[in-house]
């Protein structure tokens, strides 16, 4: 048995993962929603985040490579083109999308609306046959469905095309989702480390966003005084330097969420984030003054059920069919989507049983 200093050690270091998470996540949510009330390019905004966290993840890349003398992987072509890209477009559209409502959305709607991801999820699994139809599955599904609409139902803050496109985006999120757990799995590719991940994903993502925002943003923003006509150098200055925070919340972000993983389990990051929507929708109501009738609470809670009975079921499943397949072939295996096949356990240490800081496997989860 380990002793209860390690059991402290190890439930502290779980709390400062968890609180590390909820500062970047709940952090950029309203710093994006804050700064589109001033700088209506969202498009732009999420052209300059992915600038950034690329050039974090190479100079974390480079750091690495220094400090352990080896060298990282580079994909060849053929393979950056072929199978990374399908992943770097959805997420681009994922991300371009989400931020682009929160010029017409609440913080509430936003969040509440991305929670139905786990819908689209389920619909995948079912499509590609990676999960049996079950009873359960239709609580769940049911849940979420009347838990939406009823956050909805007569919101006095409601916008139709804020709705949409958050909606669009945790469709295509289930899609991102799918694929980049799918490329991260696949050994022949060795992007099984985040950043790694991360720095090869943000020059095609760019490529993929460009064009939607020449076609919608392009032409309004160099007619702009915010950046290409302003007169001063401070105004200047305070656009890029805002820019910047945003895309430093955003690698934070990403990096927090793989770190939380691979130190604890995908079932600590979906109980984590079920509970970082609790905190986001009191936080919304208390300082952005988002308004919501008691109807429209009791649809968020209605939803959180049907995803903390999903992530439940999952956790049941995976302890009573043993160890879930995590490594998928390059000949089409069975797919590992987020939270449809979470694993919860832990690993358990040899008979000295010390619970060392051993990294789990990183698994990819809708929160």
């Amino acid at each position: 048995m380990a002793c209860p200093v390690q059991f402290l050690c190890r439930g502290l270091r779980t709390v400062g993962l968890v609180l590390l998470y909820y500062v970047f996540s709940i952090g950029i949510t309203f710093y994006n929603k804050w700064l589109m009330k001033g700088f209506h390019y969202p498009l732009f905004m999420t052209l300059v985040h992915l600038t950034i966290i690329f050039c974090l993840s190479a100079l974390t890349r480079r750091a690495t490579q220094w400090w352990t003398g080896k060298p990282r992987i580079v994909l060849c072509w053929r393979d950056y083109i072929y199978k990374v890209s399908p992943t770097a477009l959805a997420t681009a559209l994922d991300i371009g999308l989400s931020n682009w409502s929160f010029l017409f959305i609440t913080i509430s709607l936003y969040t509440m609306t991305k929670s139905s991801a786990v819908l689209f999820i389920l619909f995948f699994s079912l499509v590609f046959k990676l999960e049996e139809p079950n009873p359960f599955l239709i609580v769940v599904v049911l849940l979420i469905s009347c838990g939406l609409f009823m956050f909805t139902y007569e919101s006095t803050q409601f916008n139709l095309e804020g709705f949409i496109m958050v909606l669009l985006a945790s469709f295509i999120g289930g899609i991102r989702w799918t694929l980049t757990q799918v490329l991260m799995q696949k050994a022949e590719l060795g992007l099984q480390n985040p950043i790694d991940a991360m720095y090869h994903l943000q020059p095609l993502m760019f490529l993929g966003l460009f064009p939607l925002f020449l076609y919608n943003e392009a032409l309004s923003l160099s007619t702009s005084e915010k950046l290409f006509r302003v007169t001063e150098l401070s105004p200047l200055l305070y656009s890029l330097f805002t820019l910047s925070i945003g895309g430093s919340l955003a690698f934070g972000l990403g990096f927090s969420e793989f770190l939380l993983v691979s130190r604890t389990s995908s079932l600590t990051l979906s109980i984590s984030g079920i509970f970082k929507e609790v905190c986001t929708l009191l936080l919304a109501a208390s300082l952005m003054g988002d308004k919501m009738s008691s109807l429209n609470w009791l649809g968020f809670v209605v939803c959180l059920c049907g995803i903390s009975l999903h992530v439940g079921l999952k956790t049941y499943y995976s302890k009573n069919k043993g160890p879930s397949l995590r490594q998928l072939s390059s000949k089409g295996p069975e797919l590992e989507l987020p939270l449809l096949r979470q694993n919860g356990d832990e690993r358990e240490d040899s008979a000295a049983d010390d619970y060392n800081d051993e990294d789990e496997e990183q698994e990819i989860t809708l929160h």
